[in-house]
């Protein structure tokens, strides 16, 4: 034992000097400071950092927050001559919430900073600092939690040795955060957006899918709107949705941020200019090939074709490659007339869509709108119809319903005939999904033609759209390829329905392209509307099966259509525009007031970085609906405005049991104790509530 104690003083005495600050006790977020050296030297300037450990599907934020939200704050006690610098903040993510984007962070973060001890320190000495933290934390409720923590360091002589567990965290963070670069920035007011131009070397060649502008300013940019891309020889341009602060025909001096790209973050500032050709390719002057001169006509109709050809291999293009591989094996081994029909027809079909998508890019960009190839899918009505069709075609597939002999049309109700007819629109409905992506020499063949005449450009497009169609059709024509393929039979049901899980894939990543863009309210509309789907494909199936018993099913196939009419009309049907509510400021003595005259009271504590509040106030309590029946009931509405802490609403909070917004309270008519609501609301949920109150 005593050889056991002897080992355990002797460890004790060999850990670092070193005394990292003990975890706060935040409920939500372990935090606590943390250095990467296991000491200071006078004079010298180290990186220390805040560790922030969240708990699950919880989230802190960035500098800038977003649409709502707090960034986390820091408060030193030094002692004379000790300096701490700011945070260096680390690239955020962005946390959809209803209609509401804000910035930020999840599960551990270190939040870096610079520690400079003064000249005059003396080694061997320890120092400890003193901080404050302060920060907010949500989910469905926003809770702030401070912290008081504490690092003690030894001064050192010379250069301490770096910490065996922190300095290459902290290193990575430091390297990893947003730095400026030789980048040139510059933005300007375009139609309905702002488009920002970044050019530089270190973008050449970057990957700019996934692009993203974050900005310092809150009021700058709508930051729930999707940023559209549009890719340079020497850089990018960003359409960004404008915000408060170019109401009124005004405009910022300059919009400073972060620019993410390419797996790597850089801070930029622009200033208002017009955006370069070399950003975008949307300038008068053609656009150059990194390492290569300009194209011209022929170079850019090869590049395009060759692009169409290996569009065909884009993970975007796969599912609609199911319906092309179903209609082949459908002419295996037997005349092959329909096949050459069909052939052309798909073809014909791609080439039309192509040139009629780049009709309508060249005439919104002449009408001053600024979009890029693959415009139809940055609406979130069109994506949620496009899923909705991927998931009709794939429940065709797998048997539930039938709309045709062709499983080459097995796209959509046109697509579905059989034939030539069916074969044109499944070409056209495989542009429409694989024009988002783009191919290998894709990029510079459209940007070069989109500076160019509406005729030259089109004269690229159709190039493109020649490249898609031509492997189909070359099988269609090639009967040594045909004959190789098996003859039909019972194996092609088989086949066919192994070929819905393609088209399953395609609406699931539909639907999360909506989830981006429109956030987690219009997908739960869009997975509702997919149900109905699926009953409609149902009762369609039945009614299919009636009537080859010689059944006439009227009333099924209408209720069929009805309910996908409904589906398509819940995803493309605009949302209940915002409704302004008489409120008043809440206090205690006012609601036992308002209580006293036999009135229903809603009481809303919350906060203006309080996200799930900001998100009820939209998408609930800021419709027409509830102002009727606040109206209707005579409700008196007051908000408990907790944004600047407020003891009084602390005190009401915890005695409903409630440590942070938002917390909504109903009280009725005759007394008694108020009603709480759920913390995530809808219309329906408000109105039954203060329609309860008014009789109770």
């Amino acid at each position: 034992m005593r050889f056991l104690a002897g080992l355990f003083l002797a460890l004790m005495m060999a850990l670092p000097a070193a005394a990292q600050a003990p975890p706060g006790p935040a409920k939500h977020v372990v935090v606590e400071l943390v250095a990467e050296r296991q000491g200071i030297a006078p004079g010298e300037t180290i990186h220390i950092a805040l560790r922030q450990q969240i708990q699950p599907h919880w989230h802190t934020y960035w500098r800038n927050s977003g649409d709502s939200g707090e960034p986390t704050q820091i408060k030193w006690t030094l002692p004379d001559g000790w300096q701490a610098g700011g945070f260096i903040w680390p690239t955020p993510v962005r946390i959809a919430v209803g209609p509401l984007m804000n910035y930020g962070y999840q599960g551990e973060v270190l939040l870096p900073m610079t520690l400079t001890a003064p000249a005059n320190a003396k080694a061997g000495d320890k120092v400890t600092l003193k901080a404050a933290v302060s920060l907010l934390v949500c989910a469905d409720v926003c809770v702030p939690e401070d912290a008081a923590l504490t690092l003690t360091l030894p001064v050192t002589a010379a250069t301490a040795s770096e910490d065996p567990k922190w300095g290459d965290v902290i290193e990575a963070a430091v390297a990893a955060a947003p730095k400026p670069a030789a980048l040139n920035a510059v933005f300007q007011p375009k139609g309905a957006g702002v488009a920002l131009a970044v050019t530089g070397a270190v973008l050449k060649g970057a990957d700019m899918a996934g692009a993203y502008f974050y900005p310092f300013e809150s009021t700058v940019i709508d930051h729930a709107k999707p940023q559209t891309i549009e890719r340079g020889p020497e850089g990018l341009t960003l359409t960004l949705s404008p915000g408060y602060a170019f109401q009124g025909g005004k405009a910022p001096a300059s919009l400073a941020g972060v620019l993410a790209v390419g797996g790597k973050a850089y801070e930029i500032a622009a200033s208002a200019g017009a955006p370069p050709a070399s950003a975008s390719g949307l300038g008068p002057p053609p656009l150059k090939v990194e390492g290569g001169d300009n194209l011209g006509l022929a170079a850019a109709a090869l590049f395009a074709f060759l692009g169409g050809l290996i569009l065909n291999l884009m993970p975007c293009v796969f599912p609609i490659l199911a319906m092309k591989a179903a209609s082949l094996a459908g002419h295996g081994g037997g005349d092959h007339g329909e096949a050459h029909r069909q052939g052309l027809a798909f073809g014909l079909g791609s080439v039309l869509t192509f040139l009629g998508l780049a009709a309508g890019l060249i005439a919104l960009k002449a009408a001053g709108s600024a979009v890029g190839w693959g415009f139809q899918l940055q609406s979130p009505p069109v994506v949620a119809v496009l899923c909705l069709l991927m998931l009709a075609v794939a429940l065709n597939l797998s048997g539930l319903f039938e709309v045709g002999t062709s499983l080459q049309g097995a796209g959509s109700g046109l697509a579905s005939r059989g034939g030539s007819l069916g074969a044109f629109f499944t070409g056209a409905l495989a542009v429409v999904v694989a024009a988002p992506c783009t191919a290998p020499f894709m990029g510079p063949a459209l940007g070069w033609a989109l500076t160019q005449t509406p005729a030259a450009a089109l004269a690229v497009f159709l190039f493109l759209g020649l490249g898609f169609a031509a492997p189909f059709v070359l099988v269609a024509y090639a009967p040594g390829l045909l004959s190789r393929l098996p003859k039909p039979g019972a194996w092609m049901e088989l086949f066919r329905k192994a070929l819905a899980f393609p088209m399953y894939g395609a609406a699931a990543w539909l639907a999360w392209v909506l989830a981006q863009q429109a956030g987690p309210e219009d997908l739960a509309k869009l997975f509702a509307a997919g149900v109905v789907v699926g009953l409609a494909a149902w009762l369609a199936g039945l009614a299919q099966r009636r009537a080859a018993l010689g059944g006439k099913p009227i009333v099924l196939t209408a209720g069929a259509g009805l309910l996908a009419a409904l589906a398509v009309a819940a995803v493309v049907w605009p949302q209940d525009k915002a409704a302004e509510l008489p409120t008043e400021p809440y206090s205690p003595a006012r609601v036992a007031e308002l209580r006293a005259q036999g009135r229903p009271v809603f009481v809303n504590y919350t906060a203006a970085w309080c996200v799930s509040c900001q998100v009820n106030d939209k998408v609930a309590l800021s419709t027409h609906k509830v102002a009727q029946a606040f109206a209707r009931h005579k409700v008196a509405y007051l908000k408990a405005d907790w944004t600047k802490r407020d003891a009084d609403i602390a005190a009401e909070l915890a005695a409903h049991g409630r440590a942070g917004v938002p917390l909504y309270l109903v009280y009725g008519t005759k007394g008694g104790e108020g009603v709480i609501l759920p913390s995530i609301l809808t219309p329906d949920i408000v109105v039954k509530a203060v329609e309860a109150a008014d009789k109770s």
